[in-house]
């Protein structure tokens, strides 16, 4: 019965996925914590995992296509790595219902970003072709990267919901330029966060495989005919969802535990 429930809450998180991108994978905890009954403590693990081979596999193509900045990608990487391993750091000395509370807080900012406009862009670090303007673009990229990787770490989420609006608000770097490079750190980061979530903590294997199976599936198969349906609605929805799910997480963090 738990198995068959992973294999459907990953179908779910994975659709989310392809449909939208990297803002289904926010709802990966709640869906092993409360869908599950995991501890906190089990289901970032598991969220890591799914989240770091749904981000794998969406960023092949954007590779391919070369829709990659790479030396952006690796700042964030270089700042957010470290910065993960603080984040799980805390997160073992603080209680679930803390680290819940604060996921709740979470959801609802990767909420309101999904209702923000994301159309337009910032002022640019391009200085024509391939080139960077570091000087502007490196202060801004550090405390993004040390933020992200830090959330990466102490709750499990992607954030994915964080760095498209820094990439391409703050740094005017083209949308999908933004997402391919958001979907490489993403990677590093899960990578990082889960390398540093191992020690004494024990991963039900069955569960996370079916998950992920399926969440990877249905990624693909929602990326695939989603190109059919109206995404900005769904968004819209789907951030109106995120902040139910977030009030539910509020009031069992903060009233049954």
């Amino acid at each position: 019965m738990t198995l068959a429930i992973a294999l459907g809450l990953g179908a779910v998180i994975g659709v989310l996925l392809g449909l939208l991108g990297g803002g289904g994978s926010i709802l990966a905890v709640p869906a092993l914590v409360f869908g599950l009954g995991l501890g906190i403590e089990q289901a970032i693990p598991i969220s890591l995992i799914v989240v770091g081979l749904a981000s794998a596999v969406g960023a092949l193509p954007k590779v391919r296509a070369r829709q990659v900045e790479w030396r952006l990608a690796a700042v964030f990487a270089a700042t957010g790595i470290p910065a993960t391993f603080a984040g799980s750091a805390v997160g073992r000395l603080l209680p679930e219902r803390a680290l819940l509370i604060g996921f709740a807080v979470v959801m609802v900012v990767a909420g309101v970003r999904m209702l923000v406009d994301r159309d337009e862009t910032g002022t640019s670090c391009a200085t024509g072709g391939s080139g960077i303007n570091w000087r502007r673009c490196f202060p801004r990229s550090v405390p993004a990267g040390l933020a992200v990787g830090f959330l990466t770490g102490l709750f499990g989420v992607g954030g994915g919901f964080l760095i498209i609006p820094v990439l391409v608000l703050m740094l005017g770097i083209e949308m999908s330029v933004a997402v391919g490079t958001s979907l490489v750190i993403i990677v590093a980061n899960s990578a990082a966060g889960l390398v540093s979530h191992m020690s004494g903590t024990s991963i039900d294997w069955a569960i996370t495989a079916a998950f992920a199976g399926t969440a990877i599936a249905g990624s693909l198969i929602a990326g695939y005919f989603g190109t059919r349906m109206d995404t900005d609605r769904l968004q819209r929805w789907f951030a109106y969802l995120v902040f139910a799910v977030a009030a539910y997480v509020l009031v069992d963090a903060v009233f049954l535990r």
